[in-house]
């Protein structure tokens, strides 16, 4: 998350970059712009750092926090709101390449591979 952060309007600092954050970030590595955020700046991004961490994270304060809130007030930050998956996927423009599903039997071992059958 971003360094400094509010809670029912009083700021305080969280202290460096938490994992769970780092996790929601890890597609920067991947892509330079914005669109990094599609991969997990959404509720299921937040549902996999909590999986990823548990549901609370302890501060080197002693502050015992929720992973859950860290990860949506990060997601916050960055986007103004909490989108779904759905909510990324709808922008995405469909590729004929996305949809392609080629059955890997008759490139692994051709005998697995189901008859061709001519129609005439």
């Amino acid at each position: 998350m971003h360094n400094r952060s509010s809670e029912k309007g009083e700021n305080f600092s969280l202290g460096g970059e938490i994992a769970s954050v780092q996790i929601i970030d890890s597609s920067k590595a991947h892509s330079a712009d914005f669109r990094h955020r599609a991969m997990f700046h959404h509720s299921a991004g937040v549902w996999l750092s909590e999986t990823v961490f548990g549901p609370t994270i302890t501060l080197s304060t002693g502050r015992i926090i929720p992973t859950r809130w860290v990860g949506e007030q990060h997601v916050r930050e960055d986007l103004g709101f909490i989108p779904s998956f759905t909510d990324w996927v709808k922008a995405i423009r469909p590729e004929p390449w996305m949809g392609r599903t080629e059955r890997i039997e008759a490139l692994v071992d051709p005998h697995l591979a189901p008859p061709v059958l001519e129609v005439r």
